[in-house]
């Protein structure tokens, strides 16, 4: 994970390096960047609940779902996040929010149906490792400059301080900010994926460390498996847009070698709970 954010600080620097060489005011460049990032940072949440047609529940409204938040975070040392449920059959849950003071936790009312409680436990005990690591915020920091890249590369005539494709010539600053947005997008795509992929392990070991019981995350990830296989096609799209906040995506195994996929393959998540199972039990 080092090695990555290290590769993509390296790819941002470039990027803001071949925005003042092209002329870019760079009050412009932080006055963007900065209302970027504060959309990112602050309102992402609520946008991601939003669209998932999730709501914040009370203890009175899921009681057990409270309970068994309360007690992992006890066990994790966190503050309790708000817990929201979405209304849908597929069985996901994911974490949201900068910090673990402002998080919130949703699980699906598929996932709660189709589980067993040490199961869920184990699911639950994931997202707040995710919340714990704050990988939310770092996920939102490290996509910041690829989204901005992928702005100019849709948008670089505005950036390009009045040129046009026809006068290239006469300023070929233009062409040499697109070319360094378009490769920053594209290799950051692929570092960020990595990195998401990276972070869903340390996910996968915190929740078997908090809950003590890494075999009932390997049952549940199997489960999930199945029972996203029978979701329809039309809403494993629709929900394809935060697929990397799942703990377990929709359309997950179809990527090419595993490269497009924010989530390693399942198999490799169960031989590392496996490992850990075995090491906790000393028999490793």
């Amino acid at each position: 994970m080092t090695v990555t954010m290290f590769l993509l600080g390296l790819l941002y620097v470039g990027l803001v390096v071949a925005l003042l060489g092209s002329g870019v005011n760079g009050a412009t460049v932080a006055i963007i960047a900065g209302g970027l990032a504060l959309v990112n940072v602050f309102a992402s949440d609520k946008l991601a609940l939003a669209a998932m047609g999730a709501r914040v529940v009370t203890p009175q409204q899921a009681p057990q779902l409270h309970a068994m938040i309360e007690r992992l975070c006890v066990q994790a040392d966190l503050p309790k996040p708000k817990v929201a449920v979405a209304q849908t059959a597929m069985p996901n849950a994911f974490a949201l929010g900068r910090s673990p003071k402002s998080a919130t936790v949703c699980a699906t009312t598929g996932i709660m149906e189709l589980l067993s409680p040490a199961e869920l436990e184990g699911v639950l005990a994931h997202e707040l490792t995710h919340v714990q690591n704050r990988d939310v915020l770092v996920m939102t920091l490290a996509g910041f400059f690829a989204t901005l890249a992928a702005y100019i590369v849709q948008f670089g005539f505005f950036f390009g301080g009045g040129s046009s494709y026809g006068d290239d010539d006469e300023n070929p600053s233009f062409l040499v900010l697109f070319l360094v947005s378009l490769a920053v997008y594209v290799i950051s795509f692929f570092l960020m994926q990595a990195l998401s992929r990276y972070r869903e392990f340390s996910a996968d070991r915190g929740a078997a460390l908090i809950t003590g019981r890494p075999s009932a995350l390997a049952s549940a990830l199997v489960k999930i498996s199945g029972g996203m296989q029978r979701i329809p096609q039309s809403d494993l799209r629709a929900a394809g847009r935060l697929q990397a906040f799942y703990i377990f995506p929709p359309g997950a195994g179809k990527a090419i070698g595993g490269l497009f996929s924010t989530h390693p393959p399942m198999e490799k998540r169960i031989a590392a709970l496996q490992r850990l199972e075995a090491q906790l039990q000393g028999t490793a």
